[in-house]
């Protein structure tokens, strides 16, 4: 790990232009005597807004907490948040700044799977680590790299777990599926015939769509014909609300299964109950603001007094994110450097946020928290927990 680390510092020098003789500074890039720079680019403007707004409030408001207390070890955490509209191009152009421009000693909570998989490489190979991204894409953890940290249960472990579980315990025959034709959507897609192909079934119709896509008649109709009894979504939040009310439009009776990509209030709020009976898997749960555990209740009232909105789950999702984060940087003690960053994640051992998600530890050879979820479904405008713990699919 150590050989990784000095060959991005070296990297990292002659992007910047410094010499050998430098890189004792470059070694610590974003950390002074008063402050550790942080930074993010996320979607604020685009079709996953309600995520990236809500998550990257989240996480200043932790690292505002914590600077209140005096900091990490007497310095403060100065976070800088980038707009990438939930597009590559524009995720790109934002980490270049992050990275050369604003000097950052690490990228969190980065918004997107085809995002993070265009910036990353170039972001590792800089010894920028990549913490927490908002995506559960195996990539973000797999394969193995010392500067990469996955929160929770990837999609694909998430919708594996709830087709098996579907398929045992509801006697689907004729499970289909609908997704985003992006690297998140193949993910989801990669759980489902894996899946299938456990349990010797198979996939009976599928339609891929751009995340800009927002007339769905025509692929509801199609898998409606096909006889399907389930659909699995790999969708967000735009596109599942649009597709749901495809489906009630016709008066479809289905199935819906979908994973923590639309497990937002958004999704359960949609005015006359109409996405009523839909499912996710979630590999943490969303606690509302009327939740009756103090620190929970706190949480959602200054996170509205702060913002002028209720938090959502990828609200809370960063909060106890950022927590995490905070562990490790004090874990890795006043000499900061990014080794020691690493390995104070790597003393994390069953982490529990305050809103009661599974337990996360990272070690020097896996660097994903928890690979469990929930089963959740929409009732009366909210999101109900299903089954009492989270559950895997036993891979």
């Amino acid at each position: 790990m150590q050989r990784t680390i000095t060959a991005a510092a070296l990297a990292v020098a002659g992007v910047l232009g410094l010499s050998s003789a430098g890189l004792a500074a470059d070694a610590v890039r974003g950390v002074s005597d008063t402050e550790i720079v942080i930074g993010t680019y996320t979607d604020l403007s685009g079709v996953t807004a309600t995520w990236g707004i809500n998550n990257a409030n989240a996480w200043r408001m932790a690292f505002d907490e914590q600077n209140a207390k005096g900091g990490i070890h007497g310095r403060k955490i100065r976070y800088i948040v980038e707009d990438s509209q939930y597009q590559v191009p524009r995720s790109v152009q934002a980490a270049n700044k992050l990275i050369n421009r604003d000097n950052v000693f690490m990228l969190v909570a980065n918004g997107g799977t085809p995002m993070n998989t265009a910036v990353m490489p170039e972001q590792l190979a800089k010894g920028v680590p990549n913490v927490f991204p908002l995506t559960a894409a195996r990539s973000m953890y797999e394969p193995f790299h010392p500067l990469k940290f996955g929160q929770f249960a990837s999609y694909y472990d998430q919708i594996r777990a709830g087709l098996k579980l579907f398929i045992e315990t509801k006697g689907i025959q004729a499970p289909c599926a609908m997704y985003q034709d992006t690297d998140f959507g193949r993910d989801v897609m990669d759980g489902v015939r894996d899946q299938l192909a456990a349990m010797n079934r198979k996939l009976v119709a599928e339609t891929a769509h751009k995340p800009t896509d927002t007339d769905f008649g025509a692929s509801v109709a199609k898998l409606r014909d096909a006889k399907c009894d389930m659909l699995v979504l790999g969708t967000i939040t735009r596109d599942t609300n649009q597709i749901v009310g495809a489906v009630n439009k016709i008066g479809w009776k289905v199935t819906m299964l979908g994973q923590s990509a639309i497990y937002d209030s958004v999704v359960a709020e949609v005015p006359g109950g109409a996405n009523d009976g839909l499912y996710a898997m979630t590999p943490a749960l969303f606690a509302y603001p009327d939740d009756p555990r103090p620190a929970v209740r706190a949480f959602a009232a200054t996170y509205k007094q702060k913002f002028g909105r209720d938090p959502n789950f990828a609200a809370e999702v960063g909060y106890g994110a950022a927590g995490a984060v905070i562990q490790g940087l004090q874990n890795a003690g006043r000499d900061l450097t990014v080794d020691r960053f690493v390995k104070g994640m790597e003393r994390i051992k069953d982490y529990v946020d305050i809103f009661g998600s599974p337990p996360m530890t990272f070690t020097d050879k896996s660097h994903h928290g928890s690979t469990h979820s929930f089963l959740v479904m929409v009732r009366e405008g909210r999101w109900v927990q299903v089954t009492p713990e989270p559950i895997g699919y036993g891979g």
